[in-house]
């Protein structure tokens, strides 16, 4: 059973590789990018929707939410686009992927620039007050 999941986990992770390299194909649907571009961001974000702290609900999204995300971003590309990303992820998967690393590290300054603005309009709130 962990075999069989490690193998998902690792197919789903080319999935959203290649997805992430036919959002940067000018080819691709503008729909389809928009898309495509918020599965990618939750999927290599480190903060989830729902904690995966909380019991059953805490791992919903990384087993139904991503692979459904994945799901219809898929359907949204061409069939060809998608076909010449998948060989694309799977040769670079097979190498290290500085731009998976690149990408982690933009979400994740992202989130930060995020928290930051939230906390620093709470803290002017509070003062006004």
């Amino acid at each position: 059973m962990i075999k069989r999941m490690k193998e998902k986990t690792s197919e789903l992770k080319k999935q959203v590789f290649a997805l992430y390299l036919a959002y940067k194909k000018k080819e691709t649907p503008l729909i389809a990018k928009v898309f495509t571009a918020i599965v990618v961001a939750y999927a290599l974000s480190p903060i989830d929707l729902i904690p995966d702290f909380i019991p059953v609900l805490g791992y919903l999204d990384d087993f139904i939410l991503i692979p459904m995300g994945v799901a219809i971003a898929l359907k949204l590309i061409p069939a060809e686009i998608m076909e010449e990303c998948r060989k694309e992820a799977d040769r670079k998967l097979k190498n290290d992927i500085p731009e998976a690393k690149v990408a982690g590290v933009i979400i994740v300054m992202l989130w930060i620039l995020i928290l930051g603005f939230i906390g620093y309009r709470i803290l002017t709130i509070i003062k006004a007050v």
